[in-house]
């Protein structure tokens, strides 16, 4: 494959991964309505719009899932649902964790980034079909799509690193919500270079759902405090740093020597 070529297929990867989720939106909408309409006898276009999210996000979901199913994603090639050698799995899933405690904390410091999708968020969080979209559903998907597509597509033409920057980059700017294009690029970085050291999913996808977990289960039980350090204090805070950094370089350090054998 040449590199143009590489290039037009991930453009063509994250099309196709936007158009199925509106595509998903205008099956739900429809149906929602209908419903709303049968059942109330009136059509509020407000709460139509409040309900339909979960199901346009769940249709959407299924579109994506059945595109990557027939483009051959989801087929194993005998190494990507592996669980890896358990040293390799266990330093993975011990970078992503200390990575994502790392990149909590400079989120902490940039709270002045808007976020677009609180409402959104808000509304999904209020049902557990919708948080079982965020904390399950969703990061099993994305990485499919992220690290298993489009990691593969750009691993045949460019070196580990490019292509871990790039797919990074493409992870964060795709949510278009500016309160999470820093964290999800950074997230992303961390993600791909774990995927391309084990050659699995499943510390990516592990690590993916624990994050979304705790953003959900902070949000929901915890909706007063916007940052870390107002949850954990200046003090605990800096101690988890400092941990959280120790135990990143010597994850890191460990995975890559544990893959370089």
């Amino acid at each position: 494959m040449k590199r143009g070529n590489a290039i037009k297929t991930v453009i063509k990867l994250i099309l196709i991964y936007y158009l199925l989720q509106i595509f998903g939106s205008l099956v739900a909408a429809p149906c929602v309505m209908i419903y709303e309409f049968v059942t109330t006898g009136t059509l509020d276009i407000t709460t139509v719009q409040t309900e339909a999210i979960v199901p346009a996000m769940l249709t959407g979901f299924v579109f994506i899932a059945i595109y990557l199913w027939r483009n051959g994603y989801l087929v194993d090639d005998g190494r990507i649902y592996a669980f890896t050698p358990y040293s390799r799995l266990g330093w993975g899933l011990l970078a992503g964790v200390s990575g994502m405690c790392l990149t909590d904390v400079l989120m902490s410091q940039l709270t002045f980034l808007p976020d677009l999708m609180k409402q959104t968020f808000d509304a999904l969080q209020s049902g557990w079909t919708g948080i079982l979209c965020i904390v399950l559903l969703g990061p099993i998907l994305e990485e499919f799509v992220f690290r298993r597509a489009v990691m593969k597509a750009l691993l045949q033409k460019y070196s580990p690193a490019v292509s871990i920057l790039i797919s990074g980059l493409l992870f964060g700017v795709v949510h278009l919500n500016p309160a999470q294009i820093v964290n999800a690029s950074i997230m992303g970085f961390l993600l791909a270079w774990i995927y391309w050291r084990t050659q699995s999913l499943i510390p990516c996808i592990l690590i993916h759902v624990l994050n979304n977990s705790l953003s959900v289960y902070l949000n929901l039980n915890y909706p007063e405090a916007e940052t870390t350090t107002e949850l954990l204090g200046k003090s605990v805070l800096i101690g988890e740093t400092v941990s959280a950094f120790v135990l990143f370089l010597l994850s890191v350090r460990k995975l890559s020597a544990a893959t370089s054998s």
